[in-house]
């Protein structure tokens, strides 16, 4: 029985890694600390590892996980952007979970966008205690609004149909569009201009850090919406929180933080926090930031379990790796490889 390393280990990771467990010949040892040079060690033993989008898989991360015999690296989400590729490449294999649940994260995106321009965050807390005053709480129809959506994978695909059915016009905006679809696909430039509601879908490459930044925000309608659900550093959080205090932004809507590693999935609320601009943007009324949480859905997380313990079956069988990244895939043109035989 292969011995598997699970790290930042939360109780509804186990919950339905267990229930599935038993169809494959693993043993995990679950931890719930992050995967980072200080715990690496804990994987002794093991052949391979399950981690997480803010475990820390560095260069060194990955040299020590070498040298305890570590070939395989299954991620259990889909980003990828926390591991050091040139380090792994030809040492050991990484694989993850490309798509779980598309649904969940655009549902979640709406979501936001919904308790922001309604402002039920803030009805909730004035009904309870017996406030039912108006005041404060109108909202705009989306009925006829621009939505404009950065990235057309997916997600993104789902999150256009949801925004269509509640009558919004959408402009896209994808460095490698997709043909024959219901929605005009326009320049990232000319979508900050148009849009009264932008929302990230693509993921964190070099080319999209800081795809939001003073520069752009100052190109955007007064009062455009901003619902993040993809990764923090698309964002550059100084600059959004200038925007919000300047009434640029008029509001957003936040799954995701740059700096959410050390904090999000844990519990500080008896801790004084020390990033100041996370701070200040929870205190905003017109800010609503949630935990990393839009992909938590009972069927996300089960698909994450399958395709994670099938990757890790696929790999010690010897089987082709479908949904195996490497250096070589990171690179604008993918891997040539295209997934029908190993990566390397």
């Amino acid at each position: 029985m292969r011995k598997i390393a699970f790290f930042d280990t939360k109780p509804y990771d186990k919950e339905w890694f267990d229930t599935f467990i038993m169809n494959y010949d693993f043993e995990i040892k679950y931890f719930e600390n992050k995967l980072n040079e200080d715990t690496v060690a804990l994987a002794k033993g093991c052949e391979g590892i399950v981690a997480f989008v803010n475990d820390n898989l560095n260069e060194q991360v990955i040299k020590q996980l070498d040298d305890l015999g570590i070939s395989i690296i299954a991620m259990r989400c889909a980003g990828y952007n926390n591991i050091d590729f040139k380090a792994a490449f030809n040492k050991i294999h990484v694989v993850r979970v490309p798509a779980y649940s598309p649904y969940a994260i655009a549902e979640h995106a709406m979501a936001l966008l919904l308790t922001l321009n309604r402002k039920t965050h803030k009805a909730y807390n004035r009904t309870r205690d017996f406030n039912f005053s108006l005041s404060g709480l109108t909202g705009f129809d989306l009925h006829g609004k621009t939505i404009g959506v950065v990235g057309t994978g997916k997600i993104g695909q789902v999150f256009i149909d949801i925004c269509k059915g509640f009558g919004m016009k959408v402009v896209a905006y994808d460095p490698y569009p997709i043909s024959n679809v219901d929605f005009e696909y326009v320049g990232f430039e000319q979508l900050c201009q148009v849009a009264d509601i932008i929302s990230l879908h693509c993921p964190l490459t070099e080319q999209t850090h800081h795809l939001l930044k003073k520069e752009t925000f100052d190109q955007m309608k007064d009062g455009v919406v901003i619902i993040n659900t993809s990764r923090g550093a698309l964002i550059e959080s100084e600059s959004l929180l200038e925007a919000l205090k300047s009434h640029k932004v008029g509001a957003a809507g936040l799954d995701v933080y740059e700096e959410e590693s050390e904090l999000f999935f844990e519990d500080f609320s008896n801790v004084i926090i020390q990033d100041d601009v996370l701070a200040r943007l929870v205190s905003l009324p017109n800010v609503v930031v949630t935990s990393h949480q839009a992909f938590l859905t009972q069927e996300a997380l089960k698909h994450i379990a399958e395709t994670t313990l099938n990757n890790l079956k696929a790999y010690f069988e010897g089987e082709p790796l479908p949904n195996e990244i490497c250096y070589q895939c990171k690179k604008l043109n993918g891997c040539k490889k295209n997934h029908t035989e190993r990566c390397f």
